[in-house]
């Protein structure tokens, strides 16, 4: 993946979360580090009780349908890689 085109219009990904609940994000970006592609997702809607929503990074892998499987990053180091690219990027498209 280019990350030069990770400026995609934003995206509805929906995702089914633990209980089997349909939860629907924005894609922020995709990044890709290290040979590994991550997705920044935000929540639509603000969980109970958040005033504020925090955007999440998602390890995205292919699966067999065409699809791909969201595998929620709770790694503080790949985080902290993934948004540090993420404002590089963003840094770097302001530039241009």
């Amino acid at each position: 993946m280019d990350n030069k085109n990770f400026f995609e219009d934003d995206e509805i990904v929906t995702l089914t979360g633990a209980n089997g609940e349909e939860i629907e994000f924005i894609e922020i970006a995709d990044i890709e580090l290290d040979g590994k592609l991550y997705s920044i997702l935000e929540p639509v809607e603000l969980p109970e009780g958040e005033e504020e929503a925090m955007p999440l990074i998602f390890k995205v892998t292919p699966a067999n349908n065409d699809e791909a499987n969201y595998e929620i990053v709770m790694d503080d180091k790949i985080v902290e890689a993934v948004f540090n690219e993420y404002d590089r990027l963003l840094e770097e498209a302001e530039e241009d």
